[in-house]
Order: C-alpha cells, then structure tokens, then sequence
C-alpha cells in the first residue's frame, strides 16, 4: 500500500495556529490555579513552544511541558527555563553557526562562529556523565548512518529529568531526499522504536511528545533507568501507531 503524502500546513495557517495556541494557553494558565502564578513564558512558533522563565522546582517545569503539550496542534516543547535559580546547561548538536537560544553550548565536527567545541558526532561527546539539562538535535540525526550512539552518548550525558529535542525532516517530504548529505530516513514511528524496541540492557527514553507537521518530525525524549515503568497505551496513542 503506497502512503499518501501529507501536505504541510501553509506559512498563513501556521501563523493562524500559533495564534489559537497562544490563546488556549494563556486560557489554561487563567482556569489552572498551579499554572497561574508561575514566572515563564511561552512562544509559539510554527507549532513549536518555546518556553523561558524560571520555576521553584523540577515538577513545575514537568507540569508546564505537560499541559502545554496537551494542546491540540502542538509538535514540540522546547524549553530553557531555569530551576530554583540555575541556569540550565543547554547543548546544540551540530549547531553550525547558528543555536537554538543565544548562550547555548554549541558542538559540531567543523569550527564555526558559534562552535565552542569541536567534536565529532558519530563518538563520545566530550561532556561528563549527568551534566546537561537540555539536547538539541536539529537536522542532525538524517546526517548520521548510525546515530543510536549519539543517542546513548546523550542519555549518559542527560540529568535525571533531561530532555532531548528532535526534529528532522520526515521521511515523505521532499526535504528528506533533497540534501545529499542526508543518509537517513525519519518518521514519527522511528521514535517509536527508540523508545520501545531496542534490546534490553541499551539506553531507554520516554517520549514526553512526538509528532509531524507534514515536512519535519519532532520528539521530545527524558531518559530513564532501566527499571521504570514502561509507558501506558494511554500515552503512547497519543503519537504512535
């Protein structure tokens, strides 16, 4: 059965779709008394929440990603928000010249304005266990033959309550095969099987949100021990088939 394609929503729609974001999250923060008096912002752009500010403890972050990920149209939550006063340590994978958010660590195999570090993506990260708060993978994955490494090398590195930001072309859009450089093919159910079908005694990830908006796929993912629950089909239905 061949797939049929999904067209991306246009610029105007998606303009339109921040806009009804931005009002059904600012209803939600006037009906919720724990989201009310909490010190963060949130933007929203081309369905992508970029959230700053600063909360008392981890748990209110997790409720904030949570309820905003809840919103219907939503394909990520990236957040830099800093926790009973600390900054987090956020990294950019293979951020060429340009970052996520100014202030960022950037690594990348090529020196460039931007670059604080040279390291090749495909090895060890030259970051120590449990000290970063905040990956950012950006059109990095589709680059690498096998970046199942990479991903371990970020779930070692990752605090407990990290989280790992994906976004790459999807597999059915032009995007994907237009780049030569690009050696691999994504979609939301590869996400799926990073997070539930590798062998056991390998890195687990649970998928806080996964989606497409018809050109790219987006993941949010936290790391967990080897022991935690799995997630429940509740959840999981949420993205995946």
């Amino acid at each position: 059965m061949v797939a049929l394609a999904q067209t991306p929503p246009s610029a105007d729609r998606l303009r339109a779709m921040d806009d009804f974001l931005a009002e059904a999250w600012a209803d939600q923060v006037g009906h919720d008394d724990r989201l009310r008096g909490l010190a963060v912002e949130v933007r929203f752009d081309r369905g992508v929440a970029h959230v700053t500010g600063e909360v008392a403890e981890p748990a209110e972050l997790r409720l904030v990603r949570d309820r905003i990920g809840r919103l219907a149209g939503v394909f990520g939550v990236w957040c830099r928000v800093r926790v009973a006063g600390r900054d987090p340590v956020v990294v950019d994978l293979g951020c060429g010249p340009t970052k996520q958010w100014p202030g960022n660590l950037g690594l990348d195999i090529f020196p460039a304005p931007g670059v604080d570090a040279v390291a090749d993506l495909s090895g060890s990260l030259p970051l120590a266990d449990d000290a970063v708060d905040v990956f950012f993978a950006v059109h990095i994955l589709e680059h690498l033959i096998d970046f199942l490494p990479l991903l371990d090398e970020a779930h070692r590195v990752l605090r407990p309550g990290g989280v790992l930001h994906v976004m790459s072309p999807w597999w059915g859009h032009v995007n994907a095969v237009a780049d030569p450089t690009h050696v691999r093919l994504l979609d939301v159910q590869t996400i799926k099987g990073i997070c539930l079908q590798r062998p056991p005694g390998t890195p687990r990830w649970y998928p806080l949100h996964a989606g497409c908006d018809g050109a790219s796929i987006f993941a949010d993912l936290t790391p967990v021990p080897a022991d935690a629950d799995p997630p429940t089909r509740a959840h999981l239905a949420r993205f995946f088939d």
